[in-house]
């Protein structure tokens, strides 16, 4: 198991002090409750921060912690008129989840100046630590430096050179195609061109007939969740996979779920978290699974684990002030079912191990849910960005 005895034990002593002092804290699971990313986060992303909730009640059983949970709609200014109520009203002390970039990014400032803590999960902008980056701010599952090193450069290896981007046209689809190109051209690739589509697609044809007629070797699609699933079926019914190599770029098992393996078999991808890896994430998954109906994406898993350290952190620093939390929060490492020996870098940068996997045969899957080979363990210090070249202005120079 994991190395958390000594924290367990200083949570359970610090339990009376922190309550007599502090009294409950309330975190906030801010999500896409019925958008293109509501399989991916939605009521899953609370089902999960409960889990971490109920965890935590056994390590530090004096001290009250209570949920709400909204949506957001995929719209910053709806997003920041929730956080803002949360903070100013509700007494919301953290927020979480915040799938879509622009909402993140957005939410993610409003906290920093109400001296709140955010987690961003679902979000993928690697500017969330980079020249966005806030003293309260973190991100915690993966970003699109990441997967950028670790499809990109997977496909690339295998020999696929020349590629053309179908990508989502917000904040997101524009930081995962800008790292994805970086590694291209680093292994002597190149971009031939690019086209953008709007956020909840439902008919690609246009798109991938440009794709089509620009002649790449791959066609990368910087994108996620529905409209992810959507352009793959379409690209299939294009014939498309025929004669170029489509590239996912960002994938979640509940989009693997929904397209069928026949569908996605060989897609390579970069995931933090599988529930298949050891015992304690099967153990993890299925207590998931039983209130959720689904096994966990890496996103929802994520917030576990943000929702789990911030909790021991408050205990520790006998406080719900974002500034005195969030230092706290860097200073032990992240050990549970997620990450074993995270680290909270002072970008806000979240470290730890990712997967390059690959999507199973049917042939080879052998019950539900048994959709991925991990192809390699890519160790956190080579999977995300170095600190000194984010740009984020909390990191001295």
């Amino acid at each position: 198991m994991f190395r958390v005895a000594g924290l367990i034990g200083a949570c359970v002593m610090a339990t009376q002090a922190y309550a007599a002092e502090v009294g409950p804290i309330k975190i906030g699971v801010l999500t896409d409750m019925a958008g293109p990313y509501s399989a991916i986060a939605g009521k899953g992303a609370v089902v999960a921060a409960k889990l971490a909730v109920d965890d935590f009640k056994k390590e530090a059983p004096g001290i009250q912690v209570e949920l709400v949970s909204a949506d957001h709609q995929n719209k910053p200014d709806i997003a920041t008129g929730i956080a803002r109520k949360w903070f100013d009203v509700d007494g919301v002390s953290m927020v979480t989840e915040l799938t879509t970039s622009a909402v993140a990014l957005a939410v993610q400032k409003l906290a920093e100046d109400k001296n709140k803590v955010s987690i961003a999960s679902g979000a993928g902008s690697s500017g969330l630590t980079g020249k966005d980056c806030t003293r309260t701010g973190f991100h915690w599952t993966y970003d699109t430096y990441a997967l950028a090193h670790g499809t990109g450069s997977a496909i690339m290896d295998q020999g696929a050179k020349r590629w053309y981007f179908l990508t989502v046209d917000y904040a997101f689809g524009k930081a995962l195609q800008d790292d994805v190109t970086k590694a291209i051209r680093a292994k002597g690739g190149e971009v031939l061109g690019e086209v953008k589509h709007p956020l909840n697609t439902s008919d690609f044809s246009s798109f991938l007939l440009q794709a089509q007629q620009s002649g790449a070797d791959v066609v990368g699609l910087a994108n996620a969740g529905a409209d992810l699933i959507n352009s793959i079926k379409q690209a299939n019914e294009f014939g498309i996979p025929q004669k170029q190599r489509l590239a996912a770029l960002l994938v979640y098992i509940s989009d693997v779920h929904a397209l069928g393996l026949a569908v996605a078999k060989d897609v390579f991808l970069t995931t933090a978290f599988y529930w298949d890896t050891n015992d304690d994430t099967r153990a993890w998954s299925k207590r998931f699974f039983d209130e959720a109906g689904a096994m966990p994406s890496m996103a929802q898993a994520g917030v576990y684990s943000g929702v789990l350290h911030y909790l021991r952190a408050a205990t520790k620093a006998h406080s719900t002030d974002g500034d005195k939390v969030a230092a706290t929060m860097r200073e032990f490492p992240v050990n549970d079912m997620f990450a074993r020996d995270g680290r909270v870098r002072a970008d806000g940068r979240m470290v730890h191990d990712m997967y390059l996997a690959q999507v199973k045969d049917p042939s080879q899957s052998k019950r539900d849910w048994d959709y991925y080979k991990i192809v390699k363990v890519i160790k956190g210090e080579d999977a995300f960005r170095p600190m000194a070249d984010g740009r984020c202005p909390l990191v001295a120079k």
